[in-house]
């Protein structure tokens, strides 16, 4: 896998903690305007790869790279200036602040005079958040708070949006509703990096997809044809 002059591009990228191998050597890539998915079970590296990106755990790798420009050596501020939001696992919203102070942190590197305008278009995807926007997030259900985590993530106005275990402890039309909001991103052209569990909620969402076990890629190709593979369907889709 060659270094590509736009979008994300990983190659051997490992994560240990301490002797304990998380990751091991993985490589992907995510085109301008393409879309991955990585699935696994827990304890597969999904989320260790995820941290990597953003320099929130030690790693190390021979690409690791947006735009043409190395993340190896960036502090996460940077890296999301650069076009990259990252919504983690757990939505690590900020409880005591209100919804719009919540959504306004996820912007505090950008243009104050362009802060309304993307305020407008996450309540646009995100309706049902609108009518709580002087109320603490901490008061929000499990549902609204994963909205207002992705909300909060497009308020940089990203070129690649990176989502970890997004449909977690969710009822399925939560998730219906999530996975409604994130195809209208991506026909509006935004890159996507997504880590689940959920096989088929990744399948539908993305273009390729890896498989990883025990911190390795097992599997990888087009969502539709590891979609299709019985060992994959019997793995992961439970058919």
């Amino acid at each position: 896998m060659g270094a590509a002059a736009g979008g994300l591009v990983v190659e051997n990228l490992s994560v240990s903690y301490g002797q304990v191998a998380a990751v091991r050597g993985i490589s992907f890539s995510v085109p301008d305007g393409g879309s991955l998915g990585i699935i696994g079970a827990n304890g597969a590296g999904k989320s260790s790869t995820l941290k990597a990106l953003f320099g929130l755990v030690d790693s190390r790798a021979d690409t690791m790279a947006f735009q043409g420009v190395s993340l190896r050596s960036l502090p996460p501020h940077r890296i999301v200036t650069l076009g990259i939001a990252y919504v983690p696992e757990g939505r690590r919203i900020f409880p005591g602040l209100t919804v719009r102070k919540n959504l306004l942190m996820g912007a505090y590197r950008q243009p104050w005079r362009r802060l309304d305008g993307r305020m407008e278009r996450v309540y646009e995807l995100f309706p049902g958040l609108k009518r709580f926007d002087r109320t603490p997030a901490g008061a929000l259900s499990g549902g609204q708070q994963q909205m207002l985590a992705i909300g909060r993530a497009l308020m940089s106005s990203p070129r690649l949006l990176v989502l970890d275990e997004p449909s977690m402890g969710l009822a399925p039309v939560l998730i219906d509703d999530i996975a409604g909001v994130l195809r209208r991103l991506r026909e509006q052209g935004v890159s996507m990096l997504l880590v689940e569990q959920n096989a088929k909620l990744t399948f539908g969402l993305t273009d390729r997809c890896v498989v990883l076990e025990n911190g390795r890629v097992v599997e990888e190709g087009s969502s539709a044809a590891l979609r299709d593979d019985p060992g994959v369907r019997r793995i992961y889709l439970g058919m």
